[in-house]
């Protein structure tokens, strides 16, 4: 005769892929500080090459820095925040201005 006590499996439990949490990229803000030997013309002129600003949102943007010392350009991610600030700072250095870009977290 054949047993007849049924075996008891343990559940199957369903195979979760777990996908690893992707976050956000830190953000930063560029900064122009405002001198008094910088042409508003350069800064204008460099904040269109290296930001893609148009004449008027360059000009607000210079004149903000002028009137407050100074003013976020925009908000990038941490490297492409700080190439940009690189570049339009040696932009303003390699025409002998001291023409000064910087970046910092936004918070």
């Amino acid at each position: 005769m054949a047993s007849s006590t049924p075996t008891i499996e343990p559940p199957v439990r369903p195979r979760v892929e777990t996908r690893p949490k992707t976050e956000r990229p830190k953000l930063y803000k560029v900064i122009l500080l405002n001198d008094d030997y910088t042409p508003r013309e350069f800064v204008v002129r460099v904040l269109k090459a290296e930001f893609r600003l148009n004449a008027d949102q360059a000009q607000r943007v210079m004149i903000t820095a002028h009137q407050r010392g100074v003013c976020v350009v925009a908000v990038f991610t941490k490297d492409v925040a700080e190439t940009k600030a690189t570049r339009a700072t040696d932009a303003g250095k390699a025409a002998g201005y001291p023409l000064t870009f910087t970046t910092e977290p936004e918070e």
